[in-house]
């Protein structure tokens, strides 16, 4: 069983797909529109396939940069593809005012941009090549058969989004993690989840239970000190990276927690109510740059927090 990692650049972002060559050849994540026909069929071709021949199209979570591209692959296909997605992260595949809707319900009111609506809503319609009912909803749990004798395990990871999920190759213990493991971020140098505690157990899991002997992620993630994992890890990398993720985790928490129980202050710096949390945490990136992982984060102690106890929030 071979797997091509495909690369689509889309800004700052190198974004990841991969082709699993089988009996019924899948690709896991599409990046965005355009990534189909300039990236994945010119690689294809290069290795003698065809992308008309993909008939699964396995969508690790719902964010643009990894299902902008399903509908324009599915129409590659002729439709023939199963276009497969978590049933919590599903809406984002059939709307694309969903994905406006989600950040203004979380980012807008921390970077406060008043045409950010209008903005949004540009870049759903040109990053997603179309809206579309997935053929395939799953929940975790279920195997998925690609022709032969080759199936794929469904597990549900949740934290980066709610129906985040890896895809494991069965036998060969090779897991699709897309944004998942998250160990220091990809460009914008943070971390990004929306929720921390979902997050925490979804990497324990992986570390503890199933152990994958590779390990694919969606972006070149970095370590602490900014050096770029690659995107294809080895099971000594695997070990290093989700135990390195789990450690950034804990040490974000515990910073949060901390300020939120002293209680949060606005100021103009552009990382309020958080501040604090930067400084302690020595992020200095611009977190205005979307898709801010850093607000998407600390919103999620801040919501957490909230949870179980009332915090103060001081002018």
């Amino acid at each position: 069983m071979t797997v091509h990692p495909l690369v689509s650049p889309w800004g700052r972002f190198g974004l990841y797909t991969f082709f699993i060559d089988a009996p019924e050849p899948a690709i896991v994540d599409t990046g965005i529109a355009g990534s189909p026909a300039q990236g994945m069929a010119p690689a294809l071709r290069a290795l003698g396939r065809d992308i008309a021949d993909v008939r699964w199209i396995l969508l690790t979570h719902g964010h643009i940069d990894h299902l902008g591209g399903a509908h324009e692959l599915w129409e590659m296909t002729g439709r023939k593809a199963q276009v497969v997605i978590h049933e919590a992260d599903a809406d984002l595949l059939r709307s694309r005012r969903a994905h406006v809707e989600h950040y203004l319900a979380v980012r807008d009111q921390y970077l406060d941009k008043p045409t950010a609506e209008a903005e949004q809503t540009a870049m759903a319609r040109e990053v997603i090549s179309g809206e579309m009912e997935p053929t395939l909803l799953v929940s975790g749990g279920e195997t998925l058969w690609l022709g032969g004798d080759v199936s794929v395990s469904v597990l549900e990871i949740p934290g980066h989004t709610p129906g985040s999920v890896a895809y494991l190759i069965d036998g060969q213990e090779s897991a699709f993690v897309g944004d998942a493991v998250q160990i220091h971020g990809a460009a914008n140098g943070f971390p990004g989840y929306e929720s921390p505690d979902d997050y925490r157990s979804s990497l324990e899991f992986l570390q503890a239970v199933i152990r994958p002997q590779r390990l694919y992620l969606g972006h070149p993630y970095r370590s602490a000190d900014g050096t770029a994992y690659g995107v294809e890890l080895d099971r000594e990398q695997t070990e290093h990276v989700l135990a390195e993720s789990r450690a950034i985790e804990a040490r974000v928490r515990a910073t949060a927690d901390a300020y939120l129980n002293q209680g949060l202050r606005e100021t103009d710096s552009a990382y309020s109510p958080f501040e604090a949390v930067a400084s302690e945490l020595g992020y200095t990136a611009d977190p205005t740059l979307e898709p801010s992982p850093f607000f998407t984060t600390l919103h999620g102690y801040r919501t957490n927090h909230h949870d179980h106890k009332e915090f103060r929030c001081h002018g």
